[in-house]
């Protein structure tokens, strides 16, 4: 694409890639001068032109030019970042149904939830914690929501590859540090809100108020989609101007639940459509509450959007397995084990409820995590009350502890733990196999933590990790095959 299709009265030169990392060599590259938290783009021309770039996006009238690149001056790089990146890609998410969801809890569960009913009638992409994924392609993600390029050159990829929708996570990072203004949402999904990245955002209010400005990007004819239960939804419903509509437990929400009956292998509830006053019985192999509402918001962003109710209903009896999200493992062992993403309060407190609903009078719940080093250190000592409460035994140990001693953060945790029993296993895997060797007939196992993650986060960097619900299946099969298994009743 030429420099003069990217920008009015800017020379007619042609324009390969688009960049943001001056160490990065890219032939014929358009760099943008953006400021970091850290470091000041404008500071890197020169190794950016040295590495191939040949015009320059900035902000600073007294920059120093050279006659050997382009330059082109804005009031903001990182807003003309987002549009610019659009338009080189072919603006994909115009070409895209974009349906996001946003919130501390449930946005993973709920955008592969809405990937999976609209797969049903429309090509649908997915992007999040846990991959990326269209057609046959599937890749790990780098961020929940990625940088501005990296956004719409994956959205392209999903046209390209037929895609007619796409499901996205849309993270505060992300809606703070502005990685997704230009993209065309046409649905957004808020879930909670609840303690949870306060290292970045310093308060609750300003972690609300990124979250919020979601609904400030929806296109004129989009689709705003509240969870009417909770504090911070209220507050959204309260101002939002705009086609909105609720869901919860609350029967004055537009679509809401009751009569629910929870088992451990599925669940049954009534929905309630307010507009049309009809009542529909669900059957779905989810569990546990937190997902009935998870699933309560994507169906109601379907059926306002105009999905068929009664094909949506059929779906939910055999919606697929989340990887790492409630995850039940199951290698032939007499005793519960679940697999979870859940890091925040919020997600512990609700794992721990459904983990006692399921778990028989006298059995124990025992329960393995850590906390991720270099981030919200207020939520550890919570953490640890919350396992301390409602758990009989307490396994701590490593997770993506980064610079910080995997040994100081649990001692962090443990400052919440004054009940009941807790050791600290440093190796994870270590950890799991001690949880599992110690459980007993209708005991509950709860790994909480990292999910899925075939990574962990270490002072240099990423390191692989094969994942807690591998690490768990294998040492069940060694368990069992050794038999060892507790049998007491």
């Amino acid at each position: 694409m030429n420099l003069n299709q990217l920008f009015n009265s800017a020379p007619d030169m042609q324009i390969d890639s688009l960049s943001v990392d001056s160490r990065v060599m890219n032939v014929n590259a358009l760099f943008f001068c953006l400021k970091g938290m850290v470091f000041d783009g404008h500071q890197f021309v020169d190794q950016a032109i040295s590495n191939g770039a040949v015009a320059i996006v900035h902000s600073d009238p007294l920059l120093k030019v050279s006659d050997k690149v382009a330059y082109v001056l804005v009031d903001d790089v990182l807003k003309t970042l987002n549009v610019i990146a659009s338009r080189f890609y072919g603006n994909p998410s115009v070409a895209l149904k974009v349906f996001s969801v946003t919130g501390t809890n449930g946005k993973s569960t709920s955008a592969k939830l809405l990937q999976y009913f609209i797969n049903d009638t429309l090509p649908c992409g997915y992007i999040g914690t846990i991959s990326t994924e269209y057609g046959n392609v599937k890749e790990q993600p780098f961020l929940t929501t990625p940088d501005v390029i990296p956004m719409h050159h994956t959205l392209k990829k999903m046209v390209d590859a037929g895609m007619k929708a796409v499901a996205l996570e849309v993270s505060s990072h992300g809606l703070e540090q502005g990685r997704v203004l230009s993209v065309d949402f046409d649905v957004a999904i808020f879930t909670n809100l609840t303690h949870d990245h306060l290292d970045f955002h310093g308060n609750m209010e300003n972690y609300f108020q990124a979250k919020k400005k979601l609904f400030t990007m929806l296109k004129k004819t989009g689709l705003a989609v509240i969870n009417q239960d909770d504090a911070y939804g209220k507050r959204i419903i309260a101002t939002f101007e705009g086609n909105l509509v609720t869901y919860g437990l609350d029967h004055e929400a537009d679509f809401f639940a009751d009569n629910i009956e929870l088992y451990p292998d599925k669940t049954i509830f009534n929905l309630f459509i307010r507009k049309e006053k009809k009542t529909i019985k669900i059957q779905t192999n989810l569990v546990a509450i937190f997902n009935i509402y998870n699933l309560l918001g994507v169906i109601t962003s379907l059926v306002s959007y105009g999905m068929d109710l009664s094909r949506i209903v059929e779906l939910c009896k055999t919606i697929p397995q989340v990887d790492g999200r409630m995850e039940i493992i199951s290698e032939g062992q007499n005793f519960n084990v679940i697999i979870d993403y859940a890091h925040t309060p919020d997600g512990f407190e609700k794992i721990f409820t459904y983990a006692r609903s399921i778990t028989p009078p006298k059995k124990k719940i025992i329960v393995v995590f850590g906390s991720a080093g270099q981030r919200d250190s207020k939520k550890r000592k919570v953490l640890g009350e919350l396992a301390d409460r409602y758990c009989d035994m307490i396994i701590l140990t490593e997770e993506d502890n980064r610079s910080e001693k995997v040994l100081d953060i649990c001692s962090e945790i443990s400052k919440g733990i004054t009940k009941n029993n807790y050791i600290i296993i440093e190796d994870r895997y270590d950890a799991i196999r001690q949880s599992l060797e110690i459980a007993c007939k209708n005991d509950t196992v709860l790994i909480l933590g990292k999910g899925d993650e075939p990574y962990m986060y270490r002072e240099f960097g990423k390191e692989e990790w094969m994942g807690d619900h591998i690490a768990a299946q294998e040492i069940l099969l060694t368990v069992i095959l050794n038999k060892e298994v507790c049998t007491n009743e």
